[in-house]
């Protein structure tokens, strides 16, 4: 029995540390587009230091604290063994993770120019794409907590850092 905790221990560790990675690559897609664009289309400045300083503090606890806390999903244990030539961070979780991130990066700028074009100035574009920004980490967060199963239905399972570092950013 004790060669099945550690196969089992393993197993949610490894998916943990996935889910993380595809997390983290996705979350600073968004980020690192609302940097570029305004030096690209000569835009003004969407994200000051504080932004991204407050940006990291909703990533960096939800890599470190959220994730790990995540228990095992239903199926793990029905999973075959990985190939030991298998990446951490293989193509289809690159893509899905770069997926994922530009289609926040896709919200944000479109609401970003939406509101410049219409008058609304910087500042109020500015703060409504921070919003969204905080917001599309936060749905990052949710969605990739279960490969498996829906997003709904990880409501289900606890996990009491998420809601710390939900409520927080809110």
């Amino acid at each position: 029995s004790s060669i099945v905790k550690a196969v089992r221990s393993g197993r949610r560790i490894y998916a943990n540390i996935k889910k993380a990675m595809m997390y983290i690559f996705a979350v600073h897609v968004p980020i690192a587009g609302m940097s570029l664009l305004p030096a690209l289309f000569n835009w003004p400045l969407v994200l000051l230091p504080l932004h991204i300083g407050f940006l990291e503090l909703i990533i960096d606890p939800a890599c470190s604290v959220v994730f790990e806390a995540e228990p095992e999903e239903p199926d793990l244990m029905n999973r075959p063994p990985r190939k030991a030539d298998e990446q951490l961070f293989g193509r289809s979780s690159v893509g899905a993770s770069l997926l994922q991130g530009l289609g926040v990066l896709l919200i944000a700028a479109f609401l970003f120019r939406h509101v410049l074009s219409h008058g609304g100035g910087d500042r109020l574009a500015r703060t409504l794409t921070f919003a969204v920004l905080t917001i599309g980490n936060l749905a990052l967060i949710w969605t990739n907590r279960s490969r498996s199963g829906a997003t709904l239905a990880s409501l289900r399972s606890p996990n009491p850092a998420l809601w710390w570092i939900s409520g927080g950013a809110l």
